[in-house]
């Protein structure tokens, strides 16, 4: 079997985004950069597949500008064998991605493609489901528990009533939950070793996808400060405020 991950890069989860000036967008100069996280639990699952003995390859991809290779290396490190880095330069939509990833998919010809169940960056929720589309690949979002079978997969995913179990035929699309495992840290022994292993550079516009935005970002704008809580001397008072001040009564 062997498994294409897809792995994105987008603004640590640590850090504190800063809107800019001029409301084009967010500040990313010096700011630090890392893997999304749910397409780390992606990478880790499918490492787990492979030292299983259910897989026999694993090929990490990402889509974006030159320093989007940090993501690919970093999933070399944990266990990848070998990485692809579709150069793109600026704001790449969902769709855009979904039709790189479909070349992608069609020249390597993968059993699996794993991804993060969405990025934290622009929070769409969309490329995975618009890749088994396009594919017309069987597809499960929100795993949050992967058992390989025999041509087949089971996933356990969280929807609201609680947890649902789905059988999902191979070759499919499955986008990872973070409850799915708990990502390794990679060893500096195989970070440097991580540096040996081929990363294939592809241009997108060689591809022949239109990466054309089809989404105009009028502006981008910091939510409203939370107002400060008051004290009320008693029920009464509380009853008043919420009715006439509130008015959610």
């Amino acid at each position: 079997m062997k498994i294409l991950v897809a792995v994105k890069r987008v603004i640590d989860y640590n850090v504190q985004v800063r809107v800019k000036e001029d409301g084009t967008g967010v500040v990313t100069d010096n700011v630090k950069m890392s893997t999304n996280p749910p397409d780390d639990n992606a990478v880790e699952e499918a490492v787990k597949i492979k030292e299983s003995g259910k897989a026999k390859e694993i090929v990490a991809v990402t889509v974006g500008e030159e320093k989007a290779q940090e993501t690919v290396r970093k999933a070399l490190a944990v266990g990848a064998d070998r990485g692809i880095h579709i150069k793109v330069d600026g704001i790449i939509e969902p769709l855009a991605v979904s039709k790189i990833l479909q070349k992608i998919v069609e020249k390597e010809k993968p059993d699996l493609v794993f991804m993060g169940k969405q990025a934290i960056d622009d929070d769409c929720n969309q490329t995975g489901q618009m890749l088994s589309a396009l594919l017309n690949w069987p597809q499960a979002t929100f795993a949050s528990k992967i058992e390989v079978k025999e041509n087949k997969l089971e996933i356990i995913r969280e929807v609201d009533e609680g947890l649902e179990t789905i059988e999902v035929n191979v070759p499919a699309v499955v986008t990872c939950d973070l409850r799915l495992n708990e990502p390794r840290y990679a060893s500096l022994p195989n970070i440097m070793k991580a540096k040996k292993k081929p990363i294939e550079q592809i241009n997108a516009s060689d591809l022949g996808v239109d990466t054309k935005q089809r989404i105009e970002q009028i502006k981008v704008e910091e939510p409203p400060k939370r107002k400060a809580g008051i004290k009320v001397a008693n029920v009464a008072e509380l009853v008043q405020k919420l009715k006439n001040e509130a008015k959610v009564i």
